[in-house]
């Protein structure tokens, strides 16, 4: 049984049809990367996976259990959230407390204190868990949303442009990082405009266009789907394992 299915989801906006009866689903344990050009539908889609959209038609489980419908907190408690492309921290809060707070979703302070710091710690910021979160740098604070995110206690992570404005050094670290999330036993969906990285780390890759599922297949199948390269890629590339 899949983790996560997802059956028909569409989403108008006015008079732009920004999802239109997407359905796949995932195992739990992949790496499912989400690409496409910007406008694509794929923050949308992700929005609309965790609550903050609500979708026209279509139906999403978690585990069986339906989602649609419920806030997003209810929809983390679940097991399922994502990350934000544009991090919003309490800039005058220390980088403990901003993650701590997720952690109230399921302990109590103490306890979600002892969760944050893990969670820093996994994320590699535990030594500056005390520094004022808003002194940080754009990569440190995407390092902070992510470990936000971790400490909600994800079954199924959603990554939103975790790799945005890092160098190949910081790029490399969020990829192991990913890749031993999954080994924790937490799917990932992982929406990523750096190609390299996301045929690296993907198990399998959907891509939208148009708000329109057009493949779903391994980095290598899309790497060379002529529908693919047309609409998003631009030539088929190659592929590492």
């Amino acid at each position: 049984m899949s983790i996560l299915d997802v059956q028909g989801i569409s989403r108008r906006f006015g008079g732009l049809q920004a999802l239109s009866d997407i359905t796949f689903s995932v195992p739990q344990g992949q790496i499912v990367g989400l690409i496409g050009p910007n406008g694509a539908g794929k923050t949308t889609f992700f929005s609309t996976l965790v609550g903050l959209v609500r979708p026209d038609r279509g139906s999403i489980r978690l585990d069986g259990a339906p989602v649609v419908g419920l806030k997003p907190h209810k929809v983390a408690r679940l097991g399922m959230t994502k990350t934000f492309q544009n991090v919003a921290l309490f800039g005058e809060s220390s980088v403990l407390d901003n993650v701590l707070t997720a952690g109230l979703l399921r302990h109590d302070v103490d306890a979600a204190r002892e969760e944050a710091l893990k969670c820093l710690d996994r994320v590699g910021l535990r030594a500056i868990a005390h520094q004022q979160a808003g002194l940080l740098s754009f990569p440190e604070r995407a390092r902070v949303e992510l470990a936000r995110a971790l400490c909600t206690g994800p079954r199924v992570l959603l990554l939103d442009e975790v790799m945005a404005a890092l160098n190949p050094v910081e790029m490399q670290e969020v990829m192991d990082l990913i890749r031993s999330l999954r080994d924790d036993g937490i799917t990932l969906l992982v929406v990523e405009h750096h190609m390299r990285a996301i045929m690296a780390i993907c198990d399998r890759i959907l891509v939208l266009n148009f708000g329109k599922l057009i493949a779903d297949g391994t980095p290598t199948q899309i790497a060379n789907d002529p529908q693919v390269v047309e609409a998003y890629l631009g030539k088929s590339m190659e592929t590492h394992p």
